[in-house]
Parts: structure tokens; sequence; C-alpha cells
């Protein structure tokens, strides 16, 4: 332990420390890192947690990348279908990020009641669709099973079922037009085998899912056909990258699109989180440091007898210095142990019970989402540490500017 440290931990546990004129402003100091710290985990884990949760969603109802036929020109509704008898299906070997492949189709449709009706898109999935993404949506009953003999089971969103008062075990008729041939609609009698919830209104308040044969007989298409694929990759941030390369991979009569292009204000919306966060860790780390500042010019103005001696006694300036660093980094550690106790409080607290309620028509879930990762927890403290200490390196410049003469007479 180096003479330097030792005296800076002597001044620390001195009982004059806590009641000397620098003792108010060192309390604010120290809270000041605290609630800098808070607000900074809150708003990291805020948003990136919403950012996660929404690209979750956007990507269970679309898939991260889509491939259809150039003729459908990126509708909703399939309408020119798609052979199964791809060399990317079922396996993308080229392109080993993509985790998972899965055809679709989707048709237009309306369900009707005595009183009355829905517009709806119906989409149509098979035996090689991953309900992982949609397990923790599920409110009621159970996820249809599509794997045996065609059957009228359906997915329906909690958000149509209120509107047209149906429940798990339910059957609706519903109807879909034929071609643009025929004005007589297809009819179909469903069975409601669960409900799902996703708060993405936009999303919920439209799509049911049902047995990809219906969606087929209905377009009158082959066994083989469907209106488009369905491509999930394992990092999310390579999105851009692996879009380009299916692209580049996929035959001159296909085209292909990512959600970031398919949905492009939500993701713009969710890409302001990123400013709006740096712009806040920004101003606190500002406002943090010139506390300490503050509180670093207090203690050397009342320890400059103490600074006077230890010169006359030999001491060189960056010595002296390092005792008032190592203190300030002292009263930053404690700021930090404050913040990380109560910031890390709140986000278990919100994780586990959800007592924070957003809007789902603004923020597309019910609750505040939180994302705790012991990485940016680590370099957000680490970050504040080793900032403030470095704004803290000019002011204690003012220590060589004191004389010793006169420091041992300064009362």
């Amino acid at each position: 332990m180096n003479l330097e440290f030792f005296i800076a931990k002597r001044i620390i546990r001195s009982k004059d420390y806590k009641s000397s004129v620098s003792a108010p402003i060192i309390k604010i100091a120290i809270a000041a890192i605290a609630i800098g710290l808070v607000v900074m985990l809150v708003s990291v884990a805020a948003g990136v947690g919403l950012q996660q949760k929404i690209r979750e969603k956007v990507s269970a109802f679309n898939g991260h990348i889509q491939i259809y036929n150039y003729d459908n020109n990126q509708s909703e509704v399939s309408v020119h279908p798609i052979s199964l008898k791809q060399d990317f299906y079922p396996e993308f070997r080229e392109i080993p990020e993509i985790t998972h492949i899965q055809g679709v189709a989707s048709k237009a449709g309306i369900i009707r009641l005595e009183d009355t009706f829905e517009g709806i898109i119906a989409k149509g999935v098979g035996s090689d669709y991953d309900w992982r993404y949609f397990s923790e949506y599920l409110v009621s009953g159970k996820l249809p099973d599509f794997r045996g003999k065609l059957n009228n089971e359906v997915l329906l969103s909690r958000y149509l079922a209120n509107r047209l008062k149906l429940e798990v075990g339910d059957t609706f008729y519903a109807f879909f037009l034929r071609d643009e041939e025929s004005s007589v609609p297809n009819q179909r009698i469903f069975r409601i085998t669960g409900l799902y919830d996703s708060g993405f209104q936009d999303f919920d308040a439209r799509y049911v899912f049902t047995d990809l044969r219906h969606i087929q007989r209905m377009n009158r298409w082959e066994e083989d056909q469907v209106g488009k694929f369905e491509l999930f990759i394992a990092d999310f941030d390579r999105l851009e990258e692996v879009g380009y390369r299916v692209y580049g991979q996929t035959l001159s009569t296909l085209d292909s699109t990512t959600i970031l292009e398919e949905f492009p204000s939500i993701f713009e919306w969710l890409g302001m989180f990123d400013f709006n966060t740096a712009l806040i860790i920004g101003i606190l780390i500002v406002v943090g440091g010139f506390n300490m500042i503050t509180a670093l010019l207090v203690l050397i103005l009342e320890r400059t007898p103490m600074i006077g001696i230890l010169k006359a006694l030999g001491s060189a300036n960056w010595s002296v210095r390092k005792i008032f660093l190592y203190n300030a980094a002292y009263l930053i550690l404690v700021g930090l142990f404050w913040g990380n106790l109560v910031g890390l409080g709140l986000l278990f607290l919100q994780k586990y019970t959800g007592w924070i309620k957003l809007d789902p028509s603004n923020y597309y879930v019910v609750e505040a989402p939180v994302y705790i990762s012991p990485g940016y927890i680590i370099l957000l403290n680490s970050g504040i540490l080793l900032l403030c200490l470095a704004m803290l390196l000019l002011p204690s410049y003012i220590i060589t500017r004191i004389v010793p003469a006169r420091a041992m007479r300064f009362d």
C-alpha cells in the first residue's frame, strides 16, 4: 500500500471528515453520481428492452427476411404462388446465419357473425411453422396443430375475440373471395383453439392463423405451393448483411426484403432510442463530473495546510494530487454503489412484476420491458468512474500552484 493511498484512507476515516464544511457538498456529489447512474441504467435497460421486444413481435408475424414472387409486389395477401422445391428450402446451406425457413400464405377475408363482422387476414401456416415465437403470446387455450389431416383449428387474437365476443372452443364463419372472375365467396367454418395477445394492435387486429391447406385450396394451388417464405436469423444486428446475401442467392424471378425495409417507420422510431440514450448518458456524466470537480476543489481548499506540510516534507506535486484523486475515486465508488443498488432494484422489480404499464397503441407493448445484462452494467460503472476521474485531473492541477510557506499559514 503506497503512502498516497494510506493518507487518502486516513482522510476518509477521520472524524472531522463527515462534520467538515465540505460534508454537504460531498453528499451532493455522491447523490449526483448515484442518481445519474440510476437514470442511465433505466434508460439503457428500457431502451434496449423496448427495441428487442418490438423486434421480436414484428419478426414473430413476418420473419426477419421474406422471399416472395416479384408479381406479389410485397402484398400482405398472397396472389402468385412459389414452389417449395427451392434450393434454399428447407435449409439455406449457403447462408449458415439463417436458423429457420417456413412457407406461409395469406388471404383477406371477413369473419361474419349474426350481429357484427370484422375484416381479417388469414395466415396459413404448415407443419414447418415455428410456434416458439408465439408461445409467449398465448393467453388462453392451446396452439393449433396442423401436422396431421386438414382441420378447422385457428389461433385468434384476444383483441378480435373481445370485439366479436368469442371464446376458446367457439366456431365462426369466415368468407373469402374466390378470384377476380367470380363474385361467389369461399366459406369456411373455423374453431378457436387458442387466443394470443402480442400487444401489437396493428397485427392483433388483422391476423388469424389457420391451416395452410385452406389457403391452398381456396387459391387452387398445388400442395407444394406457398405464398412466400419467412426466414429467421440468429443475430438481428446482421440482418441487413444477411438480407443482401439472401437476395444474391435467390432466383431472378424471386425478390426478398427484410423487416427493416418492410416496416421502416417502426425501426426508424426505434433507432431514435439509441441517440436519446447516448444523449442522456453524456449529459449525466457531465453533471456528475462537475459535481465531483466542485467537491474536489472544496476538499483541496479545506486541506490546504496539509498540502503545504506534505510539500514541505518533500512530497512531489503528483503524489499530493493522487491523494485527492484517490479520495475522489472513493466518493465516486460510493455513489456507484448506491446507484447500482437502487437502479438494479427498480429494474428487477419491473422485470418480475411489470408494475409500469404502457399504452400498446403507442408503444406496442402492455408493460415496459427491461433488458438487464452484466456487460452494459459494468461498462456504465467503469465509464463513469474513468470519465469522472479524467475530468478531475485538470482541477487537481491547482495543487501544483500551492506554495508550502503560504499553505501552512492558511486558515
